[in-house]
């Protein structure tokens, strides 16, 4: 399947809860389904507010799914959980990166898209749900109660792989073992062995607590190995940061096509 998004580069802007004035500029410049949205949920729902570059055909966006469905991106880990490494290279800057350029080519195209977090942070800084000693647990219980209370219609969680041997090395996208997870995570899937020249499966994630808690089609994207050095050099450049958002982004939308 060709890439059919496209990658529209704005300035960022920010929702500041500080600035009255500014916030609520911001999201009145945002779809009246997103604007809804912002102003009932919980904290720690962070968003890029971007202005529309072009308006999709509405055959197209109802061929695509974009009526009214939510995708919240769930960029992984951040603040005082790194994720794995490379050296200096952490998990969580890459996630978020990828995230990033994830939500801009999903806003380019129409899709009502929302990104857990934008900066260096952890969701469970934000805890309100979850009254845990385990900042671990809070982390995980802020990011399952913001896509319920959304509520989002897909959950797309990005990560990073790793493995002792620098051999191993592509894709994995990790499902709930039910009908749509699966089929969003063999789209997901099949885009990014396209990109990486593999033949990777997609498999069962059964003991990972997003994918039996959250009532949402989710899945989680291993976005490659950083212990590969054929894969850090993707997942490390700003070039493969955009190439592996466009395949996500891709695969997102092939799906949307076939539920």
């Amino acid at each position: 399947m060709k890439r059919i998004f496209s990658y529209i580069s704005s300035k960022k802007t920010s929702v500041s809860a500080g600035r009255p004035l500014r916030r609520l500029w911001l999201l009145l410049s945002v779809s009246g389904l997103l604007l809804s949205l912002l102003t009932s949920t919980a904290a720690g729902a962070q968003t890029y507010t971007e202005p529309p570059q072009h308006s999709a055909k509405p055959d197209r966006q109802r061929m695509l799914g974009h009526d009214q469905r939510i995708i919240l991106i769930d960029a992984g880990h951040g603040g005082i959980d790194g994720g794995t490494s490379h050296g200096s290279i952490l998990e969580k800057d890459i996630t978020l990166a990828i995230s990033r350029r994830l939500f801009l080519l999903l806003r380019s195209d129409g899709f009502d898209a929302i990104l857990n977090r934008t900066g260096d942070y952890a969701p469970s800084d934000d805890n309100r749900w979850l009254q845990s000693r385990s900042r671990h647990l809070r982390d995980l219980a802020q990011r399952k109660e913001l896509a319920e209370t959304l509520p989002a219609n897909v959950v797309v969680s990005i990560h990073v792989n790793w493995a002792r041997s620098p051999a191993k090395h592509g894709p994995i996208i990790l499902y709930r073992q039910e009908g749509r997870s699966y089929l969003l995570a063999r789209s997901i899937q099949d885009q990014l062995n396209q990109l990486y020249g593999v033949q990777s499966d997609s498999v069962p994630g059964k003991p990972f607590y997003l994918l039996n808690k959250i009532t949402a089609t989710t899945v989680i994207v291993e976005a490659g190995f950083i212990s590969s050095p054929t894969d850090r050099e993707k997942l490390c450049s700003p070039k493969g940061q955009e190439e592996i958002a466009e395949a996500i982004a891709g695969g997102i939308a092939a799906y949307l096509m076939e539920v």
